[in-house]
């Protein structure tokens, strides 16, 4: 079983990677660049002139690693170093350094001015393929003691080690590292947190502008969230801080306030805050879990009673009711589930009551759950259907056991080994493809940031979420093979696909 874990673990990777490189590669290339700014709210404000304008798009495509792009001034910095004489004044003395300078540098840039001014800039146009690189060279990022670079800071101590630390107890704390934290203990799931390893999914723009996809993903929403918080100087008050989200920040950019609560000489300033609501992956995963939940609680035992009164018309009935649910439209089954719902009070918007209400899930959680009854109900009926012809059946019969007994202590068992192999996918089906349900009731959850990226052109959280969505999938399938060898000690997974 070693050995076909292993080889599964591969090709799951390799699925991930070309499910992702084949996304990224599509909305990187047929996604037009122009796009991205319609949804900027900072756009008409700073392109006040055409120089401003292209200065601004530049920077946001380089940001967004379309170009990498040199201003005026850094290349007449980097050209100075080969001429000392050249300036920024766009004269053909100066134009002529510039043009050697690039022609001698590697990556094909192209020297450009500026529509007023004249002044001179250089673009370079990054390859689709070198830019697929850079996402997974940069995939994952490992924190360590010499990752801060700090010219302002040159006595930064470098270490990792464990502390009592007074803000958040025993930890393991770094000095050099970008976190504060590395690995520390508190009450919240999972209850161990590393900061260690962590996921570079790129950083998101227009929505969202300048944070990092994975941080939007996991942090909370909605309004802060006040506790009592220990700051190093000693004081304990209430403040909307994670004060184990402490990174660092150069001890020269810190104000008066973060001073005080920190220490004029504390290097890790700079602080995440806690929020009112639950994170997108926590939301989907909610309703993820219920929606399956609901879905096996009413599937199995409607597929066990067709099976056991087969052909009756109770299994008439449900079988065209299974079929009509089928071929129904999945938008229709979530108006008509919203529909009725709102009609015994419940709310049919996440926003009406928030994250703070149970109610608020209902809904959302019942929807994905209808809409996977149908495909368990059919299957099980036909695993159950199939057993019922088998030896140890009729040897039961002959025994004299009754058939509930039968269907509920044999058929049922040996039923859900197949069954058990598609309740990791289910899950992870019900969050990944919960997009048209979360858009629905306006529910805030990786599935409506997909269609709400994809809206806003905002490429780097469309590849982030497909990447989180890709990973969830594959490895689901994993798990459902090992969830039958549980229902069914018998079964042995081999590389060759043998049991």
């Amino acid at each position: 079983m070693k050995k076909y874990i292993l080889m599964r673990i591969l090709r799951s990777l390799v699925s991930i990677f070309l499910v992702t490189t084949l996304v990224y590669t599509i909305v990187y290339t047929l996604v037009p660049k122009s796009l991205i700014f319609k949804n900027d709210p900072n756009y008409n404000k700073m392109i006040t002139t055409p120089d401003k304008k292209s200065d601004y798009e530049n920077t946001i495509f380089e940001r967004m690693g379309y170009i990498d792009y040199m201003t005026t001034k850094e290349l007449q910095v980097e050209a100075s170093k080969v001429d000392q004489t050249v300036t920024t004044e766009p004269t053909d003395a100066n134009k002529k350094v510039y043009q050697s300078f690039l022609e001698a540098k590697k990556g094909n840039w192209q020297l450009q001015q500026f529509k007023d001014s004249q002044e001179f800039y250089a673009t370079r146009d990054i390859s689709i393929f070198e830019r697929v690189w850079h996402f997974y060279s940069k995939l994952i990022d490992v924190d360590h003691p010499w990752k801060v670079k700090d010219a302002s800071n040159p006595n930064l101590e470098r270490y990792v080690r464990f502390e009592n630390d007074p803000s958040v107890g025993p930890a393991l704390v770094g000095s050099g590292t970008r976190h504060k934290y590395l690995l520390y203990f508190n009450g919240s799931f999972p209850f161990v947190h590393q900061n260690i390893v962590k996921l570079n999914l790129g950083t998101s723009y227009p929505t969202y502008a300048n944070q990092p996809v994975a941080r939007i993903i996991t942090q909370g929403q909605g309004k802060t969230l006040q506790n009592e918080v220990a700051f190093p100087n000693g004081q304990t008050r209430r403040s909307a801080i994670n004060i184990y989200s402490r990174t660092y920040l150069s001890p020269s950019k810190a104000d008066t306030k973060t001073k005080r609560q920190f220490g004029k000489d504390d290097a890790y300033t700079a602080t995440q805050n806690h929020y009112s609501e639950p994170s997108m992956l926590k939301n989907s995963f909610i309703i993820g879990v219920i929606g399956v939940i609901i879905a096996y609680l009413v599937g199995l035992p409607i597929g066990m009673l067709m099976s056991r009164y087969k052909d009756s018309w109770f299994d008439r009935l449900s079988t065209g009711t299974m079929t009509f649910m089928l071929a129904l439209p999945s938008v229709a089954t979530i108006y008509i589930i919203r529909f009725f719902g709102s009609m015994i009070g419940l709310p049919d918007s996440f926003p009406i009551l928030g994250a703070s209400s149970p109610l608020s899930y209902v809904l959302p959680s019942m929807v994905l759950g209808v809409l996977s009854v149908p495909g368990i109900v059919v299957w099980f009926r036909r695993y159950m259907v199939d057993q019922q012809a088998s030896d140890y059946v009729r040897f039961a019969r002959a025994k004299g056991l009754s058939e509930a007994e039968i269907s509920q202590k044999h058929l049922f068992k040996n039923a859900m080994v197949p069954i058990s192999n598609g309740i990791p996918t289910s899950i992870a089906m019900t969050i990944v493809g919960a997009t048209l349900t979360e858009t629905i009731f306006a529910f805030p959850g990786m599935g409506k940031m997909l269609i709400d990226s994809v809206r806003a052109a905002n490429n780097s959280m469309v590849v982030g979420l497909v990447f989180i969505f890709t990973v969830v999938s594959v490895f689901s399938l994993l798990l459902g093979d090992l969830l039958m060898t549980i229902f069914d000690p018998r079964i042995r997974l081999t590389s060759k696909g043998g049991k």
